[in-house]
């Protein structure tokens, strides 16, 4: 029987944490390093999977009750993907359902006990069909619109029912299957689950402390900061600390770190750009292999660091430009902060948008191991 269900027992019968060894100093072995990954044209055997724990192959969405691809060839990919853990067997193959663009089924399937019980039994077909070490569910969002999707307030219990019955579907395998779910860096998300039911069923809650800002805002900003900060609207300590706050044990809280930045034009040089007015979003995103080789001290750009926030970000003050983004420096830090507070581990978004020498991943791993 594996440590993380005999803690996630200790919910139901109030086991004592320093039975489990909770209170132990976390170390590399015990913070899990999450890549949510799209696949592309590399080969699944060229990825840095040694550096990680846990790869989430993304997306699959909900139609007709059932776990489809969503896109054309990825079936292939996926098995490719299991394929590797020959070469790496400590990795786990996980698969996301829903993601922004891919969640409008998830209302009406989870509304209905009939329906959510056969997109359930589906996903444990899934499960065995491809080999997979786990789900994360990835609705955005319960209760809310998200991408214009159907919702009701009724979602909040429905989510609740569905992680309760994909949990005991897969610990009816007998074997230690993870379950996880995305959620939003925002408190408001939060008025539409019920948190602590849902984290009795959760391994982890992978929490998007990022876009915490975009586009349509009227003032640049951090869109993936770590701490709180004057001017900074949201944080990763604030919704963190919220969420423990909540009842949320830290090791089930998974801290989230972007791969690619978000950008303003029209931006006044005052403070270097930071927390002034914009005309807009310049790019809706750019990679960060984008930005490490065209922007960051380069083509009128300056790298700047916000120590209060812990977090860089890029001006151009002869184009009115503002670039924010996570380096190689911020995510150390979000990394040794995960240490340091006891934390499940850290994800990002998402691995073939990092450098072909893997810079911000070797950044998270080097202060893993430290």
């Amino acid at each position: 029987m594996s440590i993380r269900f005999l803690k996630r027992l200790s919910l139901f019968f109030l086991v004592p944490c320093a039975l489990l060894s909770c209170g132990d100093q976390k170390d590399e072995a015990d913070m899990v390093i999450m890549a949510y990954y799209v696949p592309g044209q590399a080969d699944a055997s060229d990825l840095p999977l040694e550096k990680l724990t846990h790869i989430i192959f993304s997306f699959t969405e909900v139609v007709d009750d059932k776990m489809e691809f969503r896109s054309p060839g990825a079936e292939q990919r996926l098995r490719s993907l299991v394929a590797e853990k020959r070469n790496h067997p400590d990795l786990e193959v996980m698969v996301a359902c829903g993601g922004w663009g891919g969640s409008g089924g998830f209302s009406e399937m989870a509304a209905d006990p009939a329906k959510r019980k056969a997109f359930v039994a589906d996903a444990m077909s899934f499960i065995r069909n491809y080999d997979l070490d786990g789900l994360d569910m990835d609705w955005e969002y319960p209760g809310l619109p998200g991408n214009n999707n159907p919702h009701s307030p009724e979602d909040k219990e429905n989510f609740t029912a569905l992680m309760k019955e994909l949990r005991e579907a897969m610990d009816a395998t007998g074997k230690s299957l993870t379950l996880s779910f995305a959620s939003a860096g925002w408190e408001r998300y939060y008025d539409f689950v019920e948190l602590n039911e849902v984290m009795k069923y959760a391994d982890f809650m992978n929490i998007m402390t990022y876009d915490q800002l975009g586009g349509g805002s009227p003032r640049t900003g951090h869109h993936t900061n770590l701490m709180r900060a004057e001017g900074a609207l949201r944080s990763a300590e604030a919704i963190i600390d919220f969420c423990i706050a909540q009842g949320v044990s830290p090791e089930q809280i998974v801290i989230g770190a972007a791969f690619y930045g978000r950008s303003w034009k029209g931006v006044s040089p005052m403070n270097n750009g930071l927390y002034q007015p914009t005309k807009g979003a310049w790019k809706s995103a750019i990679v960060y292999r984008d930005i490490a080789e065209n922007y960051v001290d380069k083509a009128g750009f300056k790298r700047y660091w916000d120590e209060a926030a812990k977090a860089p970000y890029l001006y151009n003050a002869t184009d009115s430009l503002f670039i924010t983004y996570d380096d190689p420096q911020s995510l150390e830090l979000k990394t040794a902060y995960v240490r340091e507070h006891q934390l499940g581990g850290i994800m990002f978004w998402q691995l073939s948008q990092d450098t072909e020498t893997g810079e911000l991943l070797n950044a998270i791993k080097k202060a893993a191991e430290n």
